[in-house]
């Protein structure tokens, strides 16, 4: 199978690693020229980080960012007091990452593509899409380069101004407001402290200031702030907003900045024929939530098993929209509050975590059913080994739990035992055991001795 994914963005990365690893030819391909430099998506949610972790590249990304800092709110130049946007969480043993993660964009598509090239891939630069044509048994792209290439799939990953998207004629109803803009960028200020974030604003409207949250690995900050009628990105405009508030801060350098406009939109489809979209490309949201970068990765793992087996393929959609559409409305009602001024304007809660997404039934009922994410656990192996349930996920496999009673013979099945119960028909340590010692598994997945779970690759339940 050969499979060509437009947009080589934390999405399009995603989903060619998530391809290469099962063996399928994949290309990934980029209109720019250059690889992105900035921070822009730089929050990582819950459930993005339990999907690097099984693309094994968590280590990573935990390595070269943080967790988010308290923010530091000055008022009129004065010291008002430290808040937390997401106050921080212990791990649960179902959940073993239950804080965000803060790293910039550009960095952790290095570590994505640093992933993929370990699989023979490189994201090709200066190659855009210029046509395509599909039949029954393919996809005809034409490339920037001059190369016209046959595919048995084309992903559209490229973003919210898609070709791939305008090309396959789907609609992309939604709403920009051109009355409201945000100046995001990346800024250099010495002489503000790096462990925590700074929130500079009037006491006469406290919610209408300048956010500046650190960037870790880079000695930078995110510079947020609304943007007046004819300002533009420039550093100029960047330390005029600063002085409004008597800061005392000098600002001596940026890097990446952009004017974003309310843009809330989502593609009436997800597929035609032998071409999906995914990220940006099928959906965009505010950056309030931080929920674009997350949506668009955990498309791109929820495609990329389904597509390297051909199978259910249509699910793809039906799952992946009805999330988009909801993530949009959370991160449009905390874009309501920030217009507004609303005091709560900038806290978050688990809503946008990712861990409550289900792809369960409309009318199913349980406690853990058919599309519900499969809950972590700690457990011991057949040898006294401290081991997790998600180090059994690990990997482009289905996993069969089965509580209590021998597993099928079969690659990647494990029987869950008690403490004290004894394997039947298995040799000790022969590996197709795990002892839930602490009784984590049992109660995450609600199991009575017989019952069997299906975990799909990405980490749902079949």
């Amino acid at each position: 199978m050969r499979v060509l994914v437009v947009g080589g963005g934390p999405t399009g990365l995603t989903l060619g690693i998530e391809l290469a690893r099962r063996g399928v030819g994949v290309r990934v391909v980029d209109k720019a020229t250059a690889y992105f430099d900035g921070s822009r998506g730089d929050g990582l949610q819950p459930r993005t980080l339990e999907v690097f972790d099984d693309l094994g590249v968590l280590d990573a990304v935990r390595a070269a960012g943080a967790p988010p800092a308290p923010l530091r709110a000055h008022i009129d130049g004065r010291f008002a007091g430290e808040h937390w946007m997401t106050e921080p969480r212990e791990p649960r043993p179902g959940v073993p990452y239950p804080n965000p993660w803060v790293l910039g964009q550009s960095q952790t598509e290095g570590i994505l593509r640093a992933r993929l090239l370990e699989f023979g891939v490189r994201v090709e630069l200066g190659t855009a899409l210029t046509g395509m044509e599909q039949d029954a048994d393919g996809v005809t792209a034409r490339l920037a380069t001059g190369e016209v290439a046959r595919f048995d799939y084309l992903v559209g990953a490229d973003g919210g101004a898609s070709a791939v998207r305008k090309a396959i004629g789907v609609a992309f109803p939604g709403t920009t407001d051109e009355t409201f803009r945000v100046l995001v960028g990346d800024v250099t200020a010495p002489g503000l402290d790096p462990s925590c974030g700074h929130w500079f604003a009037a006491a006469d409207h406290p919610m209408a200031g300048v956010a500046l949250t650190p960037l870790p690995g880079t000695g930078q900050f995110q510079f947020i702030s609304p943007l007046g009628e004819g300002d533009d990105a420039s550093l100029e405009t960047m330390q005029a907003a600063l002085d409004r508030f008597s800061a005392g801060v000098r600002l001596t350098g940026h890097g990446w900045s952009t004017v974003w406009r309310p843009n809330v939109r989502l593609a009436e489809r997800y597929r035609a024929g032998r071409v999906f979209l995914a990220g940006d490309a099928a959906h965009v949201h505010p950056p309030t939530g931080g929920q674009g970068l997350n949506t668009g990765v955990q498309d791109a793992y929820n495609l990329g098993w389904k597509l390297a087996a051909e199978t259910a393929l249509d699910s793809y959609e039906t799952e992946r929209r009805a999330v988009a559409a909801r993530v949009l409305g959370v991160s449009t009602v905390l874009l309501d509050k920030y217009v507004e001024g609303a005091a709560d304007a900038h806290k978050r809660g688990e809503e946008g975590f990712g861990l409550d997404i289900t792809y369960r039934a409309p009318d199913a009922t349980g406690t853990l059913v058919t599309g519900d994410r499969a809950p972590d656990a700690p457990l011991l192996d057949a040898d006294g080994k401290h081991v997790r349930l998600f180090d059994l996920f690990r990997g482009p496999h289905f996993t069969r739990l089965a509580f209590g009673a021998p597993a099928p013979d079969e690659e990647h099945a494990y029987t869950v035992l008690r403490p004290g119960e004894e394997p039947v028909g298995e040799r000790p340590g022969d590996g197709r055991y795990v002892i839930d010692a602490e009784g984590h598994a049992f109660t995450g997945y609600a199991a009575t001795p017989g019952d069997t779970f299906l975990i799909r690759p990405d980490g749902y339940l079949a």
